[in-house]
């Protein structure tokens, strides 16, 4: 129904939503009952709604659904993805309702959306994660390391004698942002082995107490 927020009460009501065929944009609020700044942003998709009858707008209860808000990453509330054609082209975090008017317009109009932008910086992480054999995304540098914990990752490393690669995070703030969510691990540093990631430093103080460091290092494992 145009100018109307629909709800999604279920898994199975939102993936159908998400394929409505007369609608090219679809705005997701993740929404909480208990949460005021919510019910402020439920308004503004309703103004949105009677704006922009061709873009569908829907609410649903984060923690009703968790199937739906584990898949997508939703941590907090008001969370709003972006879906085109039922993929994510878009998200905003958080109770900002001149952005949230802003990404609406954009893509409703038919801008190129992000999700091109999303592919080139996941192809280019991509790369570098497979740029050596043992690759350290860390802060700073081997010689010159800016946090305590890529300091003793790097140390671990040396130990074991093995050759790495590594990326200076504060080098570029698009890999700092982007590698977190492509490697779902929020800290610094990362250590990957042949493209798979094995973990951040606490991950690899155990590998090393349980003897399984090396042979990882080594791709063995």
């Amino acid at each position: 129904m145009a100018g109307a927020v629909a709800a999604a009460g279920s898994a199975e009501q939102f993936h159908k939503l998400l394929q409505c065929p007369d609608r090219s944009l679809v705005v997701v609020h993740f929404w909480a009952p208990w949460a005021p700044q919510c019910a402020q942003m439920n308004e503004v998709m309703a103004a949105l709604a009677r704006e922009h009858s061709q873009v569908s707008f829907v609410q649903l209860e984060a923690e009703a659904v968790p199937e739906v808000s584990e898949k997508y990453g939703i941590s907090s509330v008001p969370t709003f993805l972006f879906f085109k054609n039922s993929q994510k082209v878009d998200r905003l975090d958080g109770a900002h309702a001149p952005e949230l008017t802003q990404k609406v317009q954009r893509h409703a109009a038919g801008a190129a959306p992000a999700a091109p932008a999303q592919e080139q910086l996941h192809a280019r992480l991509s790369r570098l994660v497979n740029a050596a054999p043992c690759m350290l995304f860390m802060k700073g540098s081997p010689k010159e390391p800016r946090c305590g914990f890529s300091r003793q990752m790097v140390q671990l490393l040396q130990q074991h004698g093995v050759a790495f690669s590594t990326f200076d995070v504060f080098s570029d703030e698009e890999v700092r942002q982007g590698l977190k969510a492509f490697s779902n691990w929020p800290t610094y540093p990362q250590l990957y082995v042949r493209g798979e990631l094995v973990g951040g430093l606490d991950v690899v103080k155990e590998l090393k107490e349980s003897g399984e460091l090396l042979p990882v290092l080594k791709g063995e494992n």
